[in-house]
């Protein structure tokens, strides 16, 4: 819900990185190194040292706003899509397992929610992505992405508010993991909804 706000922020200081980085590294290694740095979140989490899982959790959210930039800056490929993608969901799955493993009794059950949730969201994104290319669909919020980003409730800037306010409130996971499956789930229905519509009107 954010994200078309918060872009036009956060894009020109990662352009601007990224020029003066382009020289030296690749889109998909700053990908990768992004990745790296974040699942090093999952064992801080499990031992409950939240201050230093967040560091990490925000290096990975800087490197994947960075990596897509560097990309912009050559040739974006499906390849690299397909990596930076497919990471980011390993990544948000691997912090809510984290938050399970520091407090089982407690948070265990919210976070097996809020995961089922990220199913919905994450299908419908990536389901709608694949055939708004099939119908050359663009989404003028989002001129930069590489796929359609199929706008709801819960984007990238609320997970990463999410996941801040899970590190800085750990006792309150449970509750702020319900609210976040529930902002979810009312995405995934309205993506679907929207989704369904859209693909029904180019199919006539």
């Amino acid at each position: 819900m954010l994200d078309r706000w918060t872009s036009r922020w956060v894009q020109p200081p990662l352009k601007n990185t990224a020029q003066i980085i382009a020289p030296y590294c690749t889109a998909n290694q700053v990908t990768i190194a992004g990745f790296l740095l974040g699942m090093l979140a999952l064992p801080l989490l499990a031992y409950e040292q939240y201050s230093s899982a967040l560091v990490f959790i925000l290096l990975n959210r800087c490197l994947d706003g960075l990596d897509g930039a560097l990309a912009r800056l050559s040739q974006q490929t499906d390849s690299g899509s397909f990596l930076d993608i497919t990471l980011d969901f390993i990544f948000y799955a691997g912090i809510v397992f984290g938050f399970a493993l520091a407090q089982p009794d407690d948070n265990a059950l919210y976070a097996a929610l809020l995961l089922f949730s990220f199913m919905g969201t994450g299908a419908s994104f990536l389901a709608f992505a694949v055939l708004a290319k099939k119908y050359q669909l663009t989404n003028p919020y989002f001129p930069h992405k590489s796929l359609f980003y199929l706008n709801g409730l819960t984007e990238g800037t609320e997970t990463i508010l999410f996941f801040v306010l899970f590190c800085m409130f750990p006792k309150h996971f449970a509750m702020l993991a319900g609210i976040f499956a529930v902002l979810c789930f009312l995405t995934t229905i309205n993506r679907i909804v929207i989704g369904y519509l859209t693909l029904k009107r180019c199919e006539q």
